[in-house]
């Protein structure tokens, strides 16, 4: 008896080390069961998308399962680099900006991207340029995902007080100045200004990098003098609101906007859904607003524009590859582009079928001209790959504050950041 009972213990511990290496198995990708994903994300639960993406791929492919790791969104890719550096299991991996993405490529923390954006005929032409700037010595290591970029929002019933016709597709800087002095009106609390740069560099130095001639961190900023002297000079005309004073008081830009306080302002995708949330519960007497096209300099396509991308990328070190890399082509492609078009979010595809689902959100502009603005012809990102990327950045933000609020000129703030960008970049 005792012999038996010894037996059956063994036999019964046996089982029970072959079931769980079995579902183990299973779990990591091995045998006939389900694989899975691990996805490295930030904001899980605050984030709209996560879920209806995995929902579909589920659906379409019940064979795998997707696991969504948060890692917060406060230093996002600082922890994801420690994560990766430190052996995680992780396979699929948000890329949150292009100094994070730079580091990871540089620690060779990610699959390189070409041979199987090649092998599955990824038509890199509908990311209107993003993939060739997230390419590093003819390799690239992450498809865009999401995509927030520029156009013009505006105020359409003080165009219509000032008598001015509506914005255009096709402003050039020059147009949209001249605009922006026409539907000027009032004076004091009653005041509306034409247009609006919120205190972010990013609202003037942005304007020329539209050519493509010059990026931000070239180390050289002559380029930038004609977009400062222009938007000085709406300033101290009350064209738009004083720097100095929306800095100090700490002002919005959805604020002044939601007021009815500017007639035109240059902002990003990300504020759509904001903008139509805000009517919709009566906190923005904008009510009747419409978009167009970001203004360019004479001589680029209207449709340039900025933006800021959101990558997805594979863990070099993946356990599940081939699994991941599938998953990766269907949240950067058509597919997951669809689906975040139906919830109100901007995608790196910008195709007809994106652009119908996002103009039929309910509270989007009417007009044709509205949805028009969401194509758009060539895309720059706000801030290019550099491994120096977030120190530049820093001197430009300190002496773009000193050219807006007069403490410096146009011309000795550019010599600032010549020298001290040029230091950085060891020149």
């Amino acid at each position: 008896m005792k012999r038996l009972l010894i037996s059956v213990l063994v036999l019964g511990i046996a089982a029970s080390v072959f079931a769980g290496g079995a579902k183990q198995e299973a779990q990591s990708g091995g045998g006939s069961g389900v694989t899975t994903i691990k996805w490295a994300m930030w904001d899980y639960d605050l984030t709209v998308y996560y879920k209806p993406l995995i929902d579909a791929y589920q659906a379409k492919n019940p064979q795998v399962k997707i696991e969504p790791v948060d890692l917060g969104s406060a230093d996002f890719m600082t922890v994801l680099g420690t994560q990766l550096s430190g052996g995680a299991d992780l396979d699929v991996l948000c890329i949150k900006d292009i100094p994070g993405y730079a580091n990871l490529v540089r620690q060779n923390r990610l699959e390189p991207l070409a041979g199987f954006i090649k092998a599955k005929g990824i038509d890199t032409a509908q990311y209107s340029g993003v993939v060739e700037q997230l390419t590093v010595n003819g390799e690239v290591y992450a498809l865009p995902f999401r995509r927030d970029f520029w156009l013009i929002f505006y105020n359409k019933d003080l165009f219509d007080a000032a008598g001015v016709p509506y914005p255009s597709n096709d402003l050039t800087l020059d147009d949209y100045d001249a605009l922006a002095r026409k539907v000027t009106r009032g004076s004091g609390a009653n005041k509306t200004y034409g247009a609006h740069y919120h205190t972010w560099r990013s609202t003037i130095q942005l304007f020329g990098l539209l050519d493509g001639k010059n990026t931000i961190v070239d180390g050289k900023y002559d380029f930038l003098a004609p977009y400062y002297e222009r938007v000085l000079k709406e300033q101290s005309d009350g064209i738009v609101q004083s720097y100095a004073t929306l800095k100090t008081s700490g002002t919005h830009y959805s604020g002044a906007f939601f007021n009815s306080q500017i007639a035109m302002m240059n902002m990003g995708t990300w504020f759509i859904s904001t903008q139509i949330d805000k009517v919709k519960i009566g906190e923005s007497t904008s009510k009747n607003w419409g978009l167009a096209k970001y203004p360019h300099p004479a001589g680029v396509p209207a449709g340039t524009t900025l933006a800021s991308v959101t990558g997805i990328a594979v863990n070099k070190n993946s356990k599940n590859k081939e699994a991941a890399l599938a998953f990766t082509q269907f949240l950067s492609g058509p597919e997951g582009a669809a689906i975040l078009a139906k919830i109100g979010t901007i995608p790196a595809i910008m195709n007809q079928e994106v652009i119908n689902a996002i103009a039929s959100i309910p509270g989007f502009p009417s007009d044709p001209g509205s949805k028009e603005a969401l194509q758009v012809a060539k895309t720059y990102l706000e801030m290019p790959l550099h491994e120096k990327s977030a120190d530049i950045e820093i001197v430009l933000n300190e002496v773009h504050d000193a050219v807006m609020t007069g403490n410096t000129t146009v011309q000795a703030g550019i010599q600032e950041m010549n020298e001290r960008v040029g230091k950085i970049l060891g020149r």
